[in-house]
């Protein structure tokens, strides 16, 4: 009896995009386990963690991967331990996929710093396939009004920003720089005006400016240049580490920088008077926690998000991917995956 198979992406040897490391297979389709359901993949967001896998800015964890974390689908089959979540039922499946439940940091409701914690597509096969398996306790169930390419980024890039804008620490109706406005920024942006906030956007790429004003930014420059008022916090979104004196030098006294990204470049030396002085701060974010999900999933089924990006289809994810790497993507990627 033939074995049933799947069309998947797989990272052949990290490298650069347009070196070609991805490869375009067929696969098995995987078989739950009996904690775990089968996903058919209707969507999946194109995250810049992808690209760091590819490209191997990020250490191999499993070999010839299957990258993608921002999956929408539908339930298939469950494993036999499986009691919720019903066949048919659409679903999400993020980054976090494991954490072990009993550490120190689990048991203090910080499984996002779990030693033993994993993720899809990275430590198992992720979404730019046409299904994947997923433990059925790190699946989402979904806000209602969005189609599949708007909820896709909130698995990841809605998520983590939302985790971000928590670890700034902006204050009520205070001042937030946003540096790098892609995927993840271009949401938590909304989230904060939502609350409250004054968003100034500080980005490389004019329709990213354009963009920005659009969704209510007071202000909008280049990615080093200084914003028109003192911040109260700032996130730093572009994994570029040279950005991270002139955040800090933006911010007023007591403020704090909160940085995205799972990679970074190097950091320049920083001046204690100019930079860190007043006790600023300068804080990495960690993945996220459940409890991080289901909150900002809960938001956005109150606070409906204007999702932007484009859409390419499964069989182009290395395009999507070379196209995040130029830049040139405006808003949040996804791939549509017919069966």
């Amino acid at each position: 009896m033939t074995e049933p198979t799947m069309k998947a992406w797989r990272v052949r040897t990290p490298g650069p995009v347009a070196t070609g490391p991805l490869e375009f297979v067929d696969a098995p389709i995987p078989e739950p386990a009996c904690d775990e359901v089968l996903i058919a993949i209707r969507t999946c967001g194109v995250c810049r963690t992808d690209l760091h896998i590819t490209e191997g800015d990020l250490p191999v964890h499993r070999p010839h991967v299957t990258p993608g974390h921002e999956v929408i689908g539908e339930v298939v089959s469950r494993g036999a331990d499986v009691t919720g979540l019903a066949t048919g039922t659409r679903v999400g499946v993020a980054w976090l996929r494991h954490t072990c439940g009993r550490c120190r940091f689990c048991a203090a409701g910080r499984e996002n710093l779990c030693p033993e914690s994993r993720y899809t597509g990275w430590d198992a096969d992720g979404g730019y396939a046409e299904f994947l398996t997923a433990p059925a306790a790190y699946v989402y169930t979904l806000p209602d009004g969005y189609s599949d390419e708007e909820l896709a980024p909130l698995l990841c890039a809605g998520i983590i920003g939302y985790r971000s804008l928590r670890r700034a620490d902006l204050p009520p109706g205070g001042r937030l720089g946003i540096y790098g406005f892609g995927g993840s920024a271009h949401i938590t942006a909304q989230v904060a005006l939502a609350e409250g906030a004054e968003v100034h956007v500080m980005t490389r790429g004019e329709a990213a400016r354009t963009l920005a004003l659009q969704l209510g930014a007071a202000s909008a420059q280049g990615p080093a240049d200084r914003p028109p008022v003192a911040l109260d916090a700032a996130i730093l979104f572009a994994p570029v580490g040279d950005l991270v004196p002139a955040a800090m030098q933006a911010l007023d006294r007591g403020g704090t920088l909160a940085v995205a990204g799972i990679h970074l470049s190097d950091i320049p030396a920083l001046n204690y008077q100019r930079h860190l002085f007043q006790e600023r701060q300068l804080r990495s974010v960690t993945s996220n926690t459940r409890a991080d999900a289901i909150e900002f999933l809960a938001f956005a089924n109150r606070h409906r998000l204007d999702i932007s990006g484009p859409g390419y289809p499964l069989a182009h994810a290395d395009r999507a991917l070379a196209d995040l790497a130029s830049g040139s993507i405006t808003g949040a990627a996804t791939l549509r995956v017919s069966l």
